[in-house]
């Protein structure tokens, strides 16, 4: 495995793991490598400096983000989104295929709402006119 640091046409940086350099070239030339941000296939190899391992871990080492936190600022646009649709719209989790059929035909309250569906569903909901759109994320799950 291969990690390279790519760059695309839109000055996008970000990387990616590669079985190896020609696995890389092949995906390239097929269009199969596309950027994380922005999506278009036009992407190259960026300057990159190689993994040098010492014996003592360097003092000035910069501290790595957390996973739990945004790496940059489109997980931190994410992050706004999601809490913005939590806190400004109701939760109907597996019902949303039904909650918005009923608000829809004006039998439920007019309201935002969200939740999951199948994409079958979600298929006849557009094909009858229900106004819906996909989200970017999932819902939060609790577990004990």
């Amino acid at each position: 495995m291969i990690q390279f640091t790519l760059k695309c046409a839109n000055d996008h940086h970000f990387e990616s793991w590669f079985q190896s350099g020609t696995a890389f070239d092949k995906l390239l030339a097929s269009s199969m490598v596309s950027c994380s941000v922005c999506g278009t296939t036009d992407v190259n190899k960026a300057m990159m400096a190689p993994r040098v391992s010492t014996a003592e871990k360097a003092s000035s080492t910069p501290a790595k983000p957390k996973l739990s936190e945004p790496a940059n600022p489109a997980e931190q646009a994410l992050s706004e989104f999601k809490k913005y649709v939590e806190k400004n719209s109701d939760y109907v989790g597996r019902d949303f295929a039904k909650e918005a059929r009923a608000i829809h035909s004006g039998d439920a309250p007019e309201r935002p709402i969200w939740g999951e569906t199948r994409g079958d569903e979600a298929k006849k909901l557009i094909d009858d006119g229900v106004p819906i759109a996909p989200l970017p994320f999932t819902p939060t799950r609790k577990s004990n």
